[in-house]
């Protein structure tokens, strides 16, 4: 039996080595389609368990990690910007502003499955519009739900709850979920 992450995000792998020292990478491949009658925790949850499911339907001897990170400001949902000029956008309207950040997991074994979410507040600074510039151009916002990395300095003013839920993976919670079903 392997685990496996169902995601390509480095950032994910390198939080997954904080409590699993050996872990398979392969991301499930299909498209993403949120139900936006849903409560943002459930489209979290939902998307994740997708691509646990679809990981999950040819390895189901394998333990499958998948993840859904969601970005949601004034009830909207922010996905990955299509380009530098949506990532600039959307840094403008979080710009000392507050939002949420939900990362919804799945881990599936075989036909056992257990899924939860993990919510943060994050406030930004307020950003100028060099900084701004600057920041769309050195291309970090550019993968990321919200336009953003709360590890890239000057962007996070503060936040409350999880660091690792904001960058896409929160520890805790997997943790929680990889011992729910081990039971």
């Amino acid at each position: 039996m392997d685990y496996i992450l169902a995601s390509a995000s480095p950032r994910r792998r390198e939080l997954l080595k904080q409590i699993l020292p050996q872990f398979r990478v392969i991301p499930a491949v299909g498209a993403e389609r949120a139900d936006l009658s849903l409560l943002p925790e459930q489209i979290a949850c939902s998307l994740a368990e997708s691509k646990c499911a679809e990981v999950s339907a040819s390895r189901p001897e394998d333990t499958v990690i998948g993840c859904d990170t969601i970005v949601v400001f004034d009830g909207e949902i922010l996905g990955k910007p299509a380009d530098a000029a949506e990532a600039a956008a959307t840094l403008r309207r979080l710009s000392g502003r507050t939002h949420f950040v939900i990362t919804g997991v799945c881990v599936r074994r075989g036909e056992k499955q257990v899924t939860g979410y993990d919510r943060t507040e994050v406030r930004f600074n307020a950003l100028s519009e060099e900084f701004i510039a600057d920041y769309v151009a050195g291309g970090s916002p550019l993968d990321k739900a919200g336009s953003y990395g709360i590890q890239d300095e000057g962007v996070v003013r503060e936040y409350f709850g999880s660091y690792t839920n904001v960058v896409g993976l929160p520890v805790a919670l997997v943790k929680e979920l990889l011992e729910k079903i081990s039971k």
